[in-house]
């Protein structure tokens, strides 16, 4: 890809994204995600009604009268996506190939974090870390990360979940809040995720084509496995193949949604032919309605 389509690509998603984000997701985003915790703001006069406890006793004595804390919650968040860049995100059978909708996600996503005056910042894994953005403030450090979105080509073809959110709880000391985008086509990811969802505010993505639950009757095929890069002929057309094939896939989203529910985690599942806009403000709505 060269710079001047790049720059068009770059260009277009965030006009697209940042009119969604202003007018659909900056209030719910606020409203949806906790700050760290609660900071001092001022001392004023102690009124009736107001918690004894919350008395500024050094105040209070150099002044004779009594004084309380006014506390605050700090509103400053780190917003983190987690982006898989396997190879089996460049399957779409339709409308869009599932990274393209990931992109699109994390610019949203990542823009109402900036209307926010919140750090963001992007970790690109396969079987292997990718990239690692730090999170920052500011709308170029946005540009960036999608830029990088658009424009990375993956060195790894498989999904290694486990891996990319050790690298995570390693490196980010902090609370934050964490979005991990992937269809999910992995294994044993249950302990990652459990850990992660202690130490930070975590959601799951799942972004996923028709077919990669159900397979349709189009007889012989010649098919590859994008994570393996294994090519074949698949016989759609036989009733125990496409049963053998759903069992297999259901197998792998049953796990992804029981894992995210046991460990406290949030989820949304998006397919690529429908819009993340209405996934997305139905999950912000239910979480500001919990707090």
């Amino acid at each position: 890809m060269d710079t001047q389509e790049l720059l068009r690509k770059v260009r277009k998603l965030e006009i697209k994204t940042r009119r969604l984000s202003d007018q659909l997701f900056s209030g719910e985003y606020h409203s949806s995600f906790k700050g760290r915790g609660m900071a001092f703001s001022e001392v004023r006069k102690y009124q009736f009604g107001d918690d004894i406890r919350a008395i500024d006793w050094n105040v209070t004595a150099r002044k004779r009268e009594p004084f309380i804390k006014v506390l605050e919650e700090e509103r400053e968040l780190t917003l983190m996506l987690i982006v898989d860049v396997s190879g089996s995100g460049a399957f779409g059978s339709k409308v869009q190939q599932k990274r393209e909708m990931m992109t699109e996600i994390c610019a949203t996503l990542a823009f109402s974090a900036l209307t926010n005056n919140d750090k963001v910042g992007l970790l690109l894994f396969s079987d292997h870390i990718e990239k690692f953005i730090p999170p920052v403030k500011g709308r170029q450090n946005v540009l960036r990360i999608i830029r990088d979105l658009v424009e990375h080509e993956n060195t790894g073809h498989k999904t290694d979940i486990e891996a990319a959110l050790e690298y995570l709880n390693g490196i980010l000391k902090k609370k934050a809040i964490v979005f991990l985008l992937s269809d999910f086509l992995d294994e044993d990811y249950s302990r990652s995720i459990r850990i992660t969802a202690k130490k930070h505010d975590l959601t799951g993505i799942r972004v996923f084509d028709s077919m990669d639950e159900k397979l349709p009757n189009l007889g012989m095929i010649p098919a590859s496995d994008p994570e393996s890069g294994n090519w074949g002929w698949l016989n759609t057309g036989s009733r125990r193949v496409r049963e053998k094939y759903f069992a297999a896939n259901m197998k792998k989203i049953d796990f992804y949604r029981e894992t995210f529910s046991k460990s406290g985690a949030g989820r949304v599942e998006v397919n690529v032919q429908d819009s993340y806009v209405i996934k997305l403000m139905s999950y912000f709505k239910q979480r500001s309605v919990r707090r």
